[in-house]
């Protein structure tokens, strides 16, 4: 659980994967914990868009711009700019709950000057909604999928290997 809750911490903030990684295995190995782990991914995550935040507000130049670069996020970056003030909460809600990067959200909302009680509220309640909902299908459907992932170990992982290159790539382009 320190090791999931650390996971959740920094992918808000700075690291690029996901705690999806581990919440799954740990649900399907644990289903009657399902919905311990994912509120702690939740709590995490939102401490960890604190962080994400923090380097937004006070050293984007420094450190918040670099970390965008090194994910070819600048260009998503100036866009999000644009309609921030207007639908700021939305987006944060709205990319809170999908597996877009979660920093480039905290990063942004903080150098955007974004309302610190706006931005917390949107926060908790996207990735509350994320973490939960991947909870309820894991303990709802765990058994088949575990199933199915330990008979084709080779081809979830080939899968996953691809799809989390495949995001880093289509980043760039977003």
């Amino acid at each position: 659980m320190p090791a999931l809750a650390l996971v959740a911490f920094v992918e808000s903030s700075v690291f690029p994967i996901p705690p999806d990684v581990m919440l799954i295995p740990m649900i399907l190995a644990a289903p009657h914990r399902a919905f311990r782990f994912a509120a702690l991914c939740t709590m995490a995550s939102v401490a960890g868009g604190f962080l994400g935040y923090a380097i937004g507000y006070f050293a984007f130049d420094a450190i918040g711009e670099p970390v965008l670069r090194f994910y070819h996020a600048m260009d998503s970056y100036e866009a999000l700019k644009a309609s921030f003030a207007k639908w700021g909460v939305w987006i944060i809600m709205i990319k809170g709950m999908t597996p877009i990067p979660y920093k480039l959200v905290t990063i942004a909302s903080g150098a955007f000057k974004f309302n610190l009680l706006s931005f917390t509220l949107a926060s908790i309640i996207s990735r509350f909604v994320r973490f939960f909902l991947v909870a309820t299908l894991f303990w709802l459907y765990g058994p088949p999928i575990r199933d199915f992932i330990e008979r084709r170990l080779v081809l979830v992982t080939s899968v996953f290997a691809v799809a989390l290159v495949g995001g880093f790539v289509l980043l760039r382009y977003i």
